[in-house]
């Protein structure tokens, strides 16, 4: 189980959550269920009954799983500031060839907690860095999580995807191939995990702790072609935790990679 710090207490909420705890008595959901569905300790749940505001991601997915409103169960308060709109956005570049090479590395080094990658076959994360294994090796060393997703050679949406881009799905699974070999020293250390996903990417995901990367995918192009903005986590004004809990989604239907 996974638990993150609750967030303070909004405003509106009462000490104890009827609204909560009468949504989960109509839907018949148990609160160990939806510990479960959070991916948190049933204690936090209780915690949640008890009046306790959740980090927003598990705001936004207990109300998708109960099919209600976010701010139903938890009405803002009336004293709340407006956020800023674009405070995420940090920059933006033309295309992802225009991010500095020196932004990839000290984006890498300067990681303490969590590297997260989600391409289809990122051949571009090595060759232009030909140390990054040994780099994300070293950074799991000090207590890293590294997760590396790419996808599957052998699914529909890699063919798809080599398709819509004109050079064909064969073309980009030997990509992908290529581009996992420079990855076989990470599957030997205990907090690194290589896995292959057969989704269809909307993005491409590069994450830095708090820092993100996101290459949108335009059809019938290279993601190399796309954009790149820079975002950084501030409060919860919800577009970095929403991209990053599509990464977790995916990585939770990926499968570990076997050369």
């Amino acid at each position: 189980m996974v638990c993150l710090p609750d967030t303070p207490q909004l405003g509106s909420i009462e000490s104890v959550n009827v609204r909560l705890q009468s949504v989960l008595h109509q839907r018949g959901v148990m609160p160990e269920s939806l510990a479960d569905v959070c991916q948190v300790d049933p204690k936090t749940v209780s915690r949640w009954l008890s009046g306790r505001v959740p980090h927003p991601r598990h705001r936004r997915r207990v109300a998708h799983h109960l099919r209600v409103e976010e701010t139903f169960l938890w009405p803002p308060s009336p004293d709340t500031p407006p956020v800023s709109k674009n405070i995420e956005l940090v920059t933006t570049y033309f295309n992802r060839a225009e991010v500095p090479r020196e932004t990839w590395l000290s984006l890498l080094r300067d990681a303490t907690e969590q590297i997260d990658v989600l391409v289809f076959s990122g051949t571009f994360f090595a060759q232009s860095n030909p140390h990054v294994a040994k780099m994300l090796i070293e950074r799991a060393t000090q207590g890293v999580r590294v997760r590396l997703c790419f996808g599957n050679p052998e699914s529909e949406a890699v063919a798809a995807r080599g398709g819509e881009e004109g050079i064909g799905g064969d073309t980009l699974a030997a990509k992908v191939r290529a581009s996992l070999s420079y990855y076989r020293s990470l599957l030997s250390h205990e907090r690194c995990d290589v896995r292959l996903h057969g989704t269809t990417l909307y993005n491409s995901l590069f994450r830095y702790d708090d820092v993100l990367l996101v290459n949108p995918h335009i059809w019938g192009q290279p993601a190399s072609a796309n954009p790149v903005f820079q975002l950084r986590r501030v409060g919860e004004t919800g577009w970095f935790d929403s991209y990053t809990e599509s990464f977790d989604a995916i990585w939770a239907d990926a499968q570990p990679w076997t050369p």
